[in-house]
């Protein structure tokens, strides 16, 4: 199992700290990853829109951000930054609570750390696939219709 860190940034939503670093360990423990690293950071919207601006030039707070730092086949060092804000937010218009939502955020992180993408329609029909499959480990059902 791979070191999984936690720092939760923000002080307005209660986390569920294990279930996230659970999910963590469940898929890079299935994309095959033994060593290495993933820092996981909950924070607010007002940092995340931060960040966004810093790396992606994009000027708007997002749900969640990933970053590669170091990968080879069986090795992973890498970042996940979530948003609770946004979490708390967006799990009101698809009616499931924000701790889900945040679930579904550190999962899609973790697959783009992976090797996951999403870029084309077939890699978000892929992607869409690959958190279902994750969320359904924790009793959840996707709240996307991969159809």
């Amino acid at each position: 199992m791979i070191d999984v860190r936690i720092s939760n940034e923000q002080q307005t939503h209660p986390i569920d700290e294990n279930r996230l670093i659970d999910a963590v360990n469940l898929i890079t423990h299935d994309a095959g990853i033994t060593q290495g690293s993933v820092s996981l950071a909950v924070v607010d919207d007002p940092t995340i829109h931060e960040l966004n601006v810093q790396y992606l030039q994009h000027d708007y707070p997002t749900d969640v951000l990933s970053f590669v730092l170091e990968r080879d086949e069986a090795m992973l060092d890498g970042e996940v930054i979530v948003s609770a804000d946004t979490a708390a937010e967006d799990a009101k218009t698809y009616g499931w609570n924000a701790n889900d939502e945040l679930l579904l955020y550190v999962i899609h992180g973790t697959l783009h750390l992976v090797g996951f993408n999403d870029k084309t329609p077939d890699d978000q029909a892929e992607m869409h696939e690959q958190e279902a499959k994750y969320l359904l480990k924790f009793g959840l059902q996707h709240r996307i219709d991969p159809a």
